[in-house]
């Protein structure tokens, strides 16, 4: 377990290696999930194959240096079962959302006037009320997070495994939720696009829902599956 405050990761190089790692891989994953949504004419699966594949090959890529949170409802989890000291993944959480601001500015750049629309930005689909799309945010984020920690987290998981099972657990999450509430699961995804296109529209539902269903899957997992796994385990 990771020392709940460890201030001593501010004058860590591999600390700071670790969060620029997740500055590149949220400026990544939003580029191209976002990008994707600009360029899909609202093709469901258009927008769910790009955002799960981009996030299989960005975990892939950061894993050996930050754990490949990119998003700060995974780094919150793993604060809250102390996977992470306090001090770093605020660094986490800051690398997050500047990467996804940056990204957001670089799809406005990149995209001719009048396609760069909002960025997209999510946005809760007609007669889905806030309180509905908090709901949905929650179990989406619950089973993201829940298959982080049984992959990447767990000791005994299939680290190998890993990305391609958080990729495809992004897919399916966008498959049924894109059509409801754009299937955020991911507080710097929102908050990137809405701050640069100014779109913040219930924007709260994309920070209170993922956050809120990724502490509930981590202390679930911490509690039932590893906890529980030790103790029983343990001679008596």
């Amino acid at each position: 377990m990771a020392d709940i405050v460890a201030a001593s990761d501010l004058r860590s190089r591999a600390a700071w290696q670790a969060a620029l790692a997740e500055l590149i891989g949220v400026f990544a994953f939003v580029v191209l999930g976002a990008g994707a949504v600009l360029t899909s004419s609202g093709n469901v699966t258009h927008i769910a194959l790009a955002h799960g594949l981009a996030l299989a090959v960005v975990v892939a890529a950061t894993a050996r240096f930050s754990g490949g949170h990119i998003n700060p409802a995974v780094t919150v989890a793993a604060f809250v079962t102390r996977r992470i000291g306090l001090v770093k993944g605020i660094m986490y959480v800051v690398a997050q959302l500047v990467g996804a601001a940056v990204a957001a500015l670089f799809l406005l750049w990149m995209f001719p006037t009048g396609m760069e629309g909002n960025l997209g930005s999510h946005a809760l689909a007609a007669g889905v009320s806030p309180g509905m799309g908090l709901l949905i945010e929650i179990v989406l984020t619950f089973f993201l997070v829940a298959i982080v920690f049984a992959t990447a987290m767990d000791p005994k998981g299939p680290g190998h495994l890993a990305p391609f099972a958080i990729g495809i657990v992004v897919l399916v999450d966008h498959l049924v939720g894109v059509p409801l509430t754009g299937a955020s699961m991911n507080p710097a995804r929102s908050f990137g696009p809405a701050l640069v296109s100014g779109t913040w529209a219930n924007h709260w539902v994309y920070w209170v829902g993922p956050l809120v269903g990724g502490i509930i899957a981590g202390l679930v997992y911490e509690w039932v599956f590893l906890r529980w796994r030790v103790e029983s385990s343990s001679p008596r």
